[in-house]
């Protein structure tokens, strides 16, 4: 009997495949359809400290009363997350999967109060959702990475569901990051957070917004840092996000040491049905190579897991570009 369920965050899921924070998990009928489509899990769209933050500035510009800022920042931080603590409420009460509440954030804050209260209001788990922009050259890297930690200590001593935090890709060193957020009893990483990406439109020479939408040769960014950080870390549940297109795909991260795959884009671009189609390929894939549990094959080609860790340590194309080509 081949069975695709699985341990993420200490969660069961019903499979591996985990619909990430964008508007395809912003409101419960969405969410529902997912479900119903195959989702093992669901993250929900992000409350954003930087929306609370913008607008607060915005209408300030509007009153001529000094006591407004506080009014209208406490106002606003209201009733922006009661829409969302009402959305964990009802997707509880709706749903038979895991449901993950996401945080993205920038400092650390009285924020960190909603971790507390999308707890109560039901979520299984938090995803941290951190990137702070190096603006400031006087500022190491070393303190940013503080930073980010000292968020991920905030949050874990505020909540007792398991927290995980969506890492950029722009770590110097990766392992390091993850070590310390699993020192700091952080559940789970999540590799790797797609930011916001500008392109330049050359003919009305302006900065505009690049492709939203992540590509299947992304997910090579991922997968040699999971089999690296998988066996060395085997205790951090984590999951890959971001090129995660098929099937095929899902079983690469499993294969490298991933507990999870979230998935996005290629629900926008080949629809829910998509959700649906990965799982069939993941339990045929399974039954092929006589595999009937996820962990029978999870971890096999991490960098503990497979003779071939020469193929994990190169870093230039030595192989493919001879010096006399």
């Amino acid at each position: 009997m081949i069975t695709l369920e699985t341990d993420y965050l200490g969660l069961k899921l019903r499979n591996p495949l985990i619909v990430s924070s964008c508007s395809l998990t912003s409101t419960l009928p969405k969410l529902k359809s997912l479900e119903e489509h195959g989702a093992g899990a669901v993250v929900l769209k992000s409350i954003f400290e930087e929306q609370i933050l913008g607008e607060t500035a915005m209408l300030e510009r509007y009153s001529d009363y000094p006591e407004a800022s506080d009014y209208l920042h406490n106002y606003l931080s209201d009733d922006y997350l009661r829409t969302h603590l009402d959305l964990i409420s009802q997707a509880k009460s709706e749903l038979s999967i895991p449901v993950i509440a996401s945080i993205n954030c920038a400092h650390v804050g009285e924020w960190v109060d909603y971790a507390r209260r999308m707890e109560e209001a039901g979520a299984d788990a938090l995803e941290l959702n951190i990137f702070m922009l190096p603006l400031d050259m006087t500022r190491s890297s070393d303190e940013i990475e503080k930073a980010y930690l000292e968020i991920v200590n905030k949050v874990v001593a505020a909540v007792s569901v398991p927290v995980s935090v969506k890492l950029g890709v722009r770590f110097t060193n990766i392992l390091s990051i993850a070590q310390q957020i699993y020192y700091r009893h952080g559940k789970g990483v999540v590799m790797y957070n797609r930011f916001f990406e500008p392109d330049i439109d050359v003919n009305n020479i302006a900065v505009v917004s690049s492709d939203p939408m992540s590509s299947p040769s992304e997910l090579r960014n991922s997968l040699r840092t999971v089999a690296l950080c998988s066996s060395q870390l085997p205790l951090l549940d984590i999951a890959v996000s971001t090129g995660v297109y098929t099937g095929e795909d899902a079983v690469k991260a499993l294969l490298v040491g991933a507990k999870g795959v979230q998935i996005c884009s290629t629900i926008y671009t080949n629809g829910l049905d998509v959700i649906r189609s990965m799982a069939d390929y993941i339990g045929k894939w399974m039954e092929q190579h006589t595999f009937s549990r996820i962990e029978d094959f999870r971890g096999m080609l991490s960098y503990k897991g497979t003779a071939d860790t020469e193929e994990y340590q190169r870093v230039q194309y030595m192989k493919f570009f001879p010096k006399d080509r």
